[in-house]
């Protein structure tokens, strides 16, 4: 089969040729439908991670069960699943209320999931250790599907977490209108009241963001012009919740501005900025969280949000052959909504 391997830090993903897998005792086999494209496999393939390769990438996947390793109930071939990409031991508190996201014994594991450290879902198969790790798509195609796995879990997660501050006199910010970005603010309209703020740099991006049904999204290149833009929408309150999916310096320092007391600062984005800390800067009552991906519950209810036509991943196709171009139009700010390769 082919698959988009990642062979070491400072080389591109390679397109090879791998025996097809089978799965073992409690193991499943997945045929995939759809692989996301994420920004976080630029980290991978740019810096070291401690992911020690080669393995496959992909880590936003869906597909149909192929195959069942001895022992696996309550499943059959055929059935139409994502798969929960951050995998945890399965044994401690965290991994027992279904957060393996925060995975008490993760630094011991030399695996954060399905393409990232373990074979992801790059490949035209791909071998799940446990059928905890598959949530059902409720008639959702998995194709259009795979990027919920974290393009909107991840904001559903951060957002989940604030919504006792998200009131109708509330504003939220989401800073990047990208993978992430363009589901987030189809959450916040989707689950909350607030008033919503989309900024990007980029202005196609903000015309997406409007297509969205987001009423004020502005250009946030001038950073100063932007922070009194967002700071007169806001008014004394300032903004409740700002999400910043870029997290470069710029980004963080216009978020740190604009919020309010009594707020939450969330920095999702892997931009290499730093949150600076002063007296009332971010403003007093201020939580800054650094949230990661999303519970395995909190991705049946993302599933739950996309079956009942409340959110949609808009999705660029491509063949599995050119995910070496897709990287570099990711890397470029080509690409619209997320990428999704195809096996």
């Amino acid at each position: 089969m082919k698959a988009v391997r990642f062979v070491e830090t400072g080389r591109l993903a390679e397109v090879i040729d791998l025996p097809t897998p089978r799965p073992g005792p409690g193991q499943v086999l997945l045929k995939i439908a759809g692989a996301g494209v994420c920004h976080s496999d630029l980290h991978i393939m740019d810096e070291d991670l401690g992911l020690k390769g080669p393995f496959t990438l992909g880590h936003e996947n869906a597909g149909w069960i192929a195959g069942l390793g001895v022992g696996v109930e309550g499943w059959k071939e055929g059935d139409a699943v994502a798969v929960y990409g951050p995998w945890g031991c399965g044994r401690c508190h965290a991994c027992q209320t279904s957060m393996e996201n925060y995975c008490e014994n993760h630094a011991a594991l030399g695996t954060m999931g399905g393409g990232l450290g373990s074979d992801g879902g790059m490949a035209e198969y791909m071998l799940i250790p446990s059928p905890r790790l598959l949530v059902p798509l409720q008639g959702l195609d998995p194709i259009a599907a795979a990027p919920l796995s974290d393009a909107a879990l991840t904001p559903y997660h951060a957002i989940k977490q604030a919504l006792p501050l998200l009131t109708p006199d509330a504003t939220a910010l989401v800073v990047g209108v990208g993978g992430l970005g363009h589901m987030a603010v189809q959450i916040l309209r989707a689950l909350t009241p607030a008033r919503l703020i989309a900024g990007d740099i980029d202005d196609a991006k903000l015309a997406h963001a409007r297509e969205l049904g987001v009423e004020h999204a502005l250009n946030t290149r001038d950073g100063e012009a932007a922070a009194q833009a967002i700071t007169d929408l806001a008014g004394p309150r300032g903004v409740a919740v700002a999400l910043d999916f870029v997290g470069a310096q710029p980004t963080i320092d216009l978020c740190a501005r604009v919020v309010g007391r009594n707020s939450r600062l969330s920095v999702v984005g892997l931009g290499g900025g730093v949150v600076h800390y002063a007296a009332n800067r971010p403003p007093y009552g201020c939580q800054v969280t650094v949230p990661y991906w999303g519970s395995r519950t909190e991705l049946m209810e993302v599933i739950s949000l996309a079956a009942d036509g409340r959110i949609r991943a808009d999705v660029e196709t491509f063949p599995l052959e050119q995910a070496v171009e897709v990287y570099q139009r990711l890397r470029e700010g080509r690409i619209h909504g997320r990428a999704v390769l195809l096996p």
